[in-house]
């Protein structure tokens, strides 16, 4: 009998949540990293904001969205980082071997990443607000750094995953890590494009993550339009569109 991919979906879901008091050492770095990158970049570099043409207030507004970023990417790494235990501890080949539908495992690990986004998002935000940004579009700049912050979680889950699919180890773990950081360091992470030179503004321009962080930032710098709304959506759309192709891919070379 075929399982309810909604059930199957909710419990694979549910079960990662569940383990989160069972596996701290994954989890606490989530929220710990976020809130360190906070404190590092807006305490350290908060000479930043009196650079001409930098387009925040103060050096938080620029840094937080950044660091709510990358919380939600950690959450959405430590989802297929639970993956790869469990093809480790041969967990994993129970659920292949189960009427379970094969969307259904893979759509409760991207849920999973989801709900445990929340976490790291929240409390980056409290920081936020503790430091004093300046929530320019109020509770529609808050909806477009959340919108931008899941939509990443859901990229380092699928991506993630299909990296535990494949090397079926936790030491694969660095490797799901470094891509993540690579792509948000190369964009406009620090600076903004105008004023980053030489081959880092190549790259940045280029990197999808750009538009994605312009998505985040515009309610601190700002009001919410849809000129720096749409370059992020479809930036999220496609890179998710190509992770979901590979995490299914790699869910095909370990079926049974």
């Amino acid at each position: 009998m075929t399982l309810s991919t909604a059930a199957v979906t909710w419990g694979i879901a549910r079960r990662s949540l569940l383990l989160i008091p069972r596996l701290l050492s994954t989890f606490i770095p989530s929220l710990v990293m976020p809130v360190f990158f906070t404190i590092v970049f807006a305490g350290g570099f908060a000479g930043i904001a009196n650079l001409p043409g930098f387009p925040a207030k103060e050096s938080i507004d620029w840094f937080l969205p950044m660091s709510t970023l990358m919380g939600a990417g950690f959450a959405g790494i430590t989802t297929g980082m639970g993956v790869a235990r469990d093809m480790q501890i041969g967990f994993y080949d129970r659920l292949l071997v189960s009427p379970a539908p094969r969307r259904a495992l893979l759509g409760g690990s991207l849920l999973a990443a989801l709900l445990r986004a929340f976490f790291p998002m929240a409390l980056v935000l409290i920081v936020g607000v503790l430091w004093g940004a300046h929530f320019q579009a109020g509770l529609a700049g808050v909806g477009m750094l959340l919108l931008a912050g899941l939509g990443v979680a859901a990229m380092t889950a699928t991506w993630s995953t299909s990296i535990a699919l494949r090397l079926k180890t936790l030491q694969a773990a660095p490797l799901m890590q470094v891509a993540f950081f690579l792509a948000v360091f190369l964009s406009t992470a620090q600076m903004p494009l105008d004023l980053i030179d030489g081959w880092l503004h190549d790259v940045a321009r280029f990197n999808p993550m750009t538009n994605v962080l312009a998505m985040a930032r515009q309610g601190f710098l700002g009001s919410v339009s849809w000129a720096d709304t749409w370059p992020g959506l479809v930036s999220l759309g496609g890179l998710l569109a190509l992770l979901l192709v590979f995490v299914w891919r790699s869910m095909r070379r370990v079926i049974p």
